[in-house]
């Protein structure tokens, strides 16, 4: 890897294209050196990772809305829509919306955590709409897609977001149209004008993730993955964008991020270097913010050996910054303590999730936050005794770049009503690569027939397994066939403005 560094310069110092940050971006994208088996394997498991979240929701508010918007826009030759029959086609980027609210609506994909926060594979709907409305093989898919990741894992290492409020979306755009010109094989030019573009058009703040959270939080990657592919299309047009987006004297850096004089520093694969960041990510076990995969896998196991609960007196995670002041009670959220709060909102409060899965001993992705189940009496009592604190040694963690001692999770201390306590901590989430029970391809197989069941047929569910696993040797034919069909999938009959 090289590290790249950058800051601002002012326009009279005429920064070269060749040194920019988008240019290099650009570089890595149109590199044609061969993704590696294990890359490969990796993104088989996430394909398959996200159709399973995806038919998990299909039927839900957001997708079944922005699938519908999506309808407005068929279109020959065109990408699938998940859920829709696979010879029903339309607009690409339009495609990659909804599918991309599909994937993302119940927060319980593939994350990486580091200088920033992210879900890399929101990348897939993207590239894979535009694999399909071109008539691209699986091998060039894999390329695009693994790029797609390299992209967005290298920027979340090296540059921070949440510090000055900006949502992690503004990563999304320049490492989506990144992987769609890598699939698509274009010029490092073409590259470089749509990964600035992208750039520009997904920047916007983090409300979307505070207070009471809307259905907006599912739509925001979906808007991203949406804007690359405009971008990517403009750019090979022969369109060119603001320029430089990252490093130009009114640019993301000086007045979005830390100013004029700040430095940051990205990692990117050189010219022949394999593109293996996809293998640094890590996925879901539970629909749930990540920072509280191991919280729910700590609490299941205290939930056990507790024989009653309602002695309970007090619970404190000790955990990192981010847990604290994102999902714990260091974000000054009421809504985050309120048994009627939205599920979005829910799914980001640790102190619901540690007192559900505390009494149930487990995590669903609907039982765990219906309307009923928040609203349970001795659920609300427990809920609220919870409580987070920022230790600093979760924190430096949180942060290390040693993979053998990074971690997500905290230590959880609870006192009893006699005066007695029960400590306990975790480091990773039980699935994790490092943890007690990583997933392999049999989880991700496991993972898809546990949520498509009653929703996806189990023949459907056998022939989009079946392509998946053989994703290298697909044809156009095979990738443009790679969804799944949801029998008895109806409009809401709400009506927008088409």
């Amino acid at each position: 890897m090289i590290n790249h560094e950058v800051r601002t310069y002012k326009s009279s110092e005429n920064l070269a294209r060749e040194d920019q940050l988008a240019w290099k971006i650009a570089e890595v994208a149109s590199d044609p050196t061969p993704v590696d088996s294990d890359v490969t394997e990796m993104v088989i498991n996430r394909i398959i990772d996200n159709a399973a979240v995806a038919a998990a929701s299909v039927r839900r508010s957001a997708p079944t809305h922005a699938r519908e918007q999506a309808q407005t826009q068929a279109f020959n030759p065109g990408a699938n829509i998940f859920g829709l029959p696979v010879s029903d086609r339309f607009s690409p980027e339009w495609a990659a919306w909804a599918n991309g609210v599909a994937v993302r609506e119940l927060d319980f994909h593939d994350t990486f955590l580091a200088a920033e926060y992210s879900h890399p594979g929101d990348n897939i709907p993207a590239v894979l709409a535009v694999a399909q409305h071109k008539g691209i093989g699986g091998k060039d898919l894999i390329n695009g897609i693994a790029t797609g990741y390299e992209i967005q894992v290298d920027l979340v290492k090296g540059m921070c977001l949440h510090e000055h409020k900006i949502d992690h979306v503004a990563h999304l755009g320049p490492s989506a149209a990144a992987g769609i010109g890598a699939l698509l094989h274009l010029p490092t030019e073409v590259t470089f004008q749509a990964v600035q573009q992208a750039l520009h058009v997904t920047t916007a703040t983090r409300q979307s993730r505070k207070g009471e959270i809307s259905s907006w939080k599912a739509h925001a990657p979906a808007f991203a993955g949406k804007m690359a592919v405009e971008s990517v299309d403009r750019a090979m047009r022969g369109e060119g964008a603001p320029n430089p987006i990252y490093e130009g004297e009114d640019g993301f850096i000086a007045w979005i991020l830390s100013g004029p004089e700040a430095r940051y520093t990205i990692p990117l694969p050189g010219k022949g270097e394999a593109k293996r960041a996809i293998l640094d990510t890590y996925t879901k076990e539970h629909s749930a913010e990540y920072q509280a995969q191991a919280l729910i896998d700590l609490a299941r196991k205290l939930g056990g050996q507790i024989e009653d609960l309602s002695k309970i007196k007090r619970i404190v995670i000790h955990t990192s910054h981010h847990t604290h002041y994102v999902i714990g009670t260091g974000a000054n959220d009421p809504q985050k303590m309120d048994p009627k709060a939205s599920r979005e909102t829910l799914d980001h409060s640790i102190m619901y999730i540690f007192a559900v899965a505390m009494q149930d001993q487990g995590w669903h992705h609907e039982h765990s936050y219906a309307p009923e189940r928040a609203g349970r009496p001795d659920t609300v009592e427990l809920w609220h005794k919870i409580e987070t604190t920022e230790d600093p040694e979760w924190t430096r963690r949180y942060h290390s770049i040693d993979p053998n001692e990074k971690a997500f999770g905290g230590r959880v201390e609870i006192e009893f009503e006699d005066g007695s306590t029960l400590v306990d901590e975790i480091a990773v989430a039980d699935a994790h690569p490092f943890g007690a029970r990583p997933f392999a391809r049999a989880n991700y197989i496991e993972k898809f027939k546990t949520l498509a069941e009653g929703i996806v047929s189990d023949s459907e569910q056998a022939r989009f397994i079946d392509l998946a696993e053989n994703l290298e040797s697909l044809d156009a034919k095979g990738v443009g066939e790679l969804s799944f069909v949801v029998d008895g999938l109806e409009h809401s009959g709400s009506k927008g403005i088409f």
